[in-house]
């Protein structure tokens, strides 16, 4: 695993931006898997700032993002459709009809899965994955348990990730307690992924994710088997 060591958040948004952007001009066709969240909020804006210099374009990009709450409906303020246009796509030149999102609203979660997987197949794979990471070791919404589930799925949010994304509802118990989730096989097959974390609040994660075990109470450490993955971070969140 590579290590870019940033001094700040904007340094961080900076470094994923330049890595996305070099994709696009090496393979403008290509396909990406997206992140939400806070953490990829300020590449997304280095992103949309490259695109409005004329440095780069998104207009035969395919994307695919990594979750969606569940149920919810695209038009929601906090469904993760509704975050991905206005963060990025309502400011680019991306073709929104090759941009997917899980269905929130799906009466067949397992279909809805597994059409979800299916389709990134036939598309030839991720060329490039953002990550984030929870503050216990999550990718996407693979929370720590037991066992991981390979393929795209229905899960339930811990109270650590619901307490987590309370901040971007009204109240805790506004937010949803389930989510779809690319699992961690759809995930490692991502030809190339970029981790971004900051802050103290992810170091413990980080230092598990980077520590010489596998562990499924720590989803993140599974990127440890990827043949090529970058975790951009600041210090506070690599030595606490």
């Amino acid at each position: 695993m590579k290590i870019i060591v940033c001094e700040n958040y904007n340094e961080i948004s900076k470094e994923g931006a330049k890595i996305i952007a070099d994709l696009l001009r090496e393979k403008p066709d290509c396909i990406l898997g997206l992140a939400t969240g806070s953490t990829p909020i300020g590449m997304y804006k280095e992103l949309i700032g490259m695109y409005e210099a004329g440095e780069i374009s998104f207009d035969r990009v395919t994307s695919y993002n990594l979750d969606e709450y569940y149920p919810i409906a695209p038009t929601h303020e906090q469904s993760y459709r509704y975050f991905m246009n206005a963060n990025l796509f309502d400011h680019v030149n991306i073709d929104k009809t090759k941009t997917f999102v899980p269905n929130g609203l799906t009466e067949d979660p397992e279909k809805e899965g597994a059409a979800y997987d299916a389709a990134i197949e036939a598309a030839g794979g991720v060329d490039l994955q953002v990550l984030g990471i929870g503050q216990n070791g999550h990718i996407g919404f693979n929370e720590p348990d037991d066992a991981l589930i390979a393929g795209t799925h229905i899960t339930s949010l811990t109270d650590n990730t619901i307490e987590a994304n309370s901040r971007f509802f009204a109240s805790k118990a506004d937010v949803p307690t389930k989510a779809f989730t690319m699992g961690i096989g759809s995930i490692m097959k991502a030809k190339k992924i970029i981790l971004l974390a900051n802050g103290t609040n992810k170091h413990a994660a980080v230092a598990q994710m980077l520590d010489d075990k596998i562990t499924t109470s720590c989803p993140a450490t599974i990127l440890k088997a990827h043949p090529d993955v970058i975790l951009i971070c600041d210090r506070a969140a690599l030595n606490g």
